[in-house]
């Protein structure tokens, strides 16, 4: 799959913080935080004494990462008064192939307390599988550092596993402990609105919209961060209102998250997707529309791609969703 990559890096904020790209400016105040034996000694990839040109290099090499999209090192910002000061870092190295990134961070010691590690850590996790092509991240912490480890489980990343891992601090291997998570751990899993009664699940109803463009190409829409199953790739729609028909529920949808107006004539009933999911099943019927007035623009913050029906099975998709891209491709 191929997305537009984006030239800068926006800033990732939290109600306290700022996670953005390191500026060389930053590499003092980096310097003197990190070359703290106490914080030090808990992060396998860095060496101690942490000498002042190192800080430089760093910088330097997280740039170089960041265009590349190999990694994401954020500098961790906070206010002091109406002065911005750096108190620790977070980052993600990505794994392509895998499909997976991997969490790190830390804080300076004189910013220790605060939930700093916890604020900065999830949001930047929460990003990562709500924008990059990622299916998983992991995360490994020495066994001994409490305070990493309930950051990692109040951010909702599991424990998997136990290993070794080589620590520069003291040139040998520790144990640690192997932490995961997926988009239903950060996002929590899909949920119906009704309750369940006598055992059965509900039925949830969802109508969904395959714009099809001039060219044949079919409308795709990333679920943006907040969202459950974020990340992932959708035919635009959404849940029925009670009372109200499939078509009618996409006229609204359609209008409020692309903004473009459609009418009842010019959606055709393609096919519908039953799937079982944890707590409820869900129908949703699937309208093929290639009329519509105004230029389709993610409205809730989603991104949008035009895809050829031959790359649709390259986007990763809810379960509903999949069943239904091989008659569309077949169809166009």
């Amino acid at each position: 799959m191929t997305v537009p990559k984006k030239l800068s890096f926006a800033p990732l904020t939290t109600e306290r913080l700022s996670l953005r790209p390191y500026r060389p400016e930053d590499a003092a105040e980096l310097h003197r935080l990190i070359n703290d034996w106490e914080v030090s000694r808990s992060l396998a990839a860095v060496p101690y004494p942490y000498s002042r040109d190192l800080a430089d290099e760093w910088i330097a090499s997280a740039a170089i990462s960041l265009a590349e999209g190999s990694a994401y090192h954020l500098a961790i910002t906070g206010k002091e008064g109406e002065r911005e000061v750096v108190v620790g870092g977070v980052g993600l190295r990505v794994d392509a192939a895998a499909g997976s990134g991997r969490l790190g961070y830390w804080v300076g010691r004189k910013f220790w307390g605060h939930g700093v590690a916890v604020e900065a850590a999830g949001r930047l996790a929460r990003w990562a599988l709500a924008n990059l092509d990622l299916h998983a991240l992991e995360a490994n912490v020495a066994t001994d550092n409490m305070a990493s480890i309930a950051v990692l489980r109040r951010i909702g990343f599991r424990h998997v596993g136990d290993g070794t891992e080589h620590f520069r601090t003291i040139d040998a291997d520790r144990p640690v402990l192997h932490f995961a998570a997926t988009r239903d751990d950060l996002f929590g899993v899909p949920e119906a609105g009704p309750v369940e009664q006598e055992g059965k699940k509900p039925l949830l109803l969802v109508a969904a919209c395959a714009l099809v463009d001039s060219d044949g190409r079919v409308l795709l829409a990333r679920r943006p961060e907040g969202k459950k199953m974020a990340g992932l790739w959708e035919f635009p729609g959404g849940k029925l209102n009670p009372g109200e028909t499939p078509e009618a529920a996409l006229i609204r949808e359609l209008k409020e998250e692309l903004g473009i107006e459609v009418a009842g004539s010019c959606l055709a009933p393609f096919a519908f997707a039953s799937h079982a999911y944890a707590t409820f099943h869900l129908l949703m019927p699937l309208y093929l529309c290639r009329r519509w007035r105004g230029r389709p623009q993610g409205r809730e913050g989603q991104t949008l791609a035009w895809v050829r029906p031959d790359k649709l099975a390259d986007y990763p998709m809810p379960a509903a969703d999949k069943p239904l891209v091989p008659l569309l491709r077949d169809f166009l």
